[in-house]
């Protein structure tokens, strides 16, 4: 496959990213999300409250992005979680289930414990999508 097959797509309905990469890189039906912080939309600052709260508002975010991913949760296929503070695990899956509940179908996952992350945050999300 050729990079010509390659989409970098964006969501005004995020915060724009603060460093040079592709938010989101479409090639086929592959949709790839880069990794995501809790930045709140209106400030641009980080969210407070914690790793539960940062992994709320990173799903939230995501959420109002995909209509312009042209995605949707059931296309998700993996999440990459990233945290540095793993003692916390329960807070962060408890925003995880959050959305992802009993009455849906939830994506492979992985979560990874990791020394830091950009911009101070406690947890950073990648998403990788298949459109259906």
């Amino acid at each position: 496959m050729s990079s010509s097959n390659r989409v970098c797509i964006r969501s005004d309905a995020i915060p724009a990213p603060r460093f040079r990469y592709s938010p989101c890189v479409q090639i086929g039906p592959v949709v790839q999300v880069s990794g995501m912080v809790a930045l709140d939309a209106a400030t641009g600052q980080l969210a407070t409250g914690g790793p539960g709260a940062e992994t709320a508002l990173i799903l939230a975010n995501l959420q109002k992005a995909l209509p312009d991913y042209d995605v949707t949760l059931d296309d998700l296929l993996i999440a990459r979680i990233f945290t540095t503070r793993f003692d916390a695990f329960a807070d962060i899956n408890a925003a995880w289930e959050a959305v992802f509940t009993a009455a849906t179908t939830p994506p492979a996952r992985t979560t990874v414990g990791v020394s830091a992350l950009p911009l101070g945050a406690t947890v950073e999300i990648e998403f990788s999508f298949v459109q259906s």
